[in-house]
C-alpha cells in the first residue's frame, strides 16, 4: 500500500520508529517537529493521512488538529492521534478536536499499520 503520511512528532526516537515502520511498508513520509511546522507541511503537501502527537512544544496536537480541520481543503484528511495520553476520556478529547483515530504509545506496529490502512481505505 502506498500513501503520503505527515508525521507531527517532536521526539526524534518516536519519529525514527514510525519512519522505519512506514517507509518499509511503502509509505512516503513528511515529518514535522512542532505544530506550526505541521500546519505548514499539511498545507503544502496535502498528505493522505496525518499522525499527530498530542504533546507538542508550543501549540499542542489538539489545536493543530482543530486548525487543520477548520480549513475546507484539508478537513477531509484523516488525523490519527498517536499519544502517550491514555487516561479515561483522552480519546474523546482527541475526537472532539477532530481526530479520526487514536493510538496510544507505546504502540504495536501491527496495530498502527492496521489503523492507518483502515483510514486510508475507508
Amino acid at each position: 500500500m502506498s500513501g503520503r503520511i505527515l508525521v507531527i512528532e517532536d521526539q526524534e526516537d518516536n519519529r525514527r520508529i514510525v519512519r522505519d515502520l512506514l517507509t518499509a511498508s511503502g509509505f512516503t513520509l513528511f515529518e514535522a517537529v512542532n505544530g506550526e511546522e505541521g500546519l505548514q507541511l499539511a498545507e503544502r503537501e496535502r498528505p493522505d493521512l496525518i499522525l499527530m502527537d498530542i504533546q507538542l512544544p508550543g501549540m499542542d496536537g489538539y489545536e493543530v488538529t482543530r486548525r487543520i480541520k477548520a480549513q475546507p481543503h484539508l478537513q477531509r484528511i484523516p488525523i490519527i492521534a498517536v499519544t502517550s495520553y491514555a487516561l479515561s476520556g483522552d480519546d474523546q478529547k482527541a475526537a472532539a478536536a477532530g481526530c479520526n483515530g487514536y493510538v496510544t504509545k507505546p504502540f504495536s506496529p501491527r496495530a498502527l499499520l492496521a489503523t492507518i490502512r483502515e483510514h486510508l481505505t475507508g
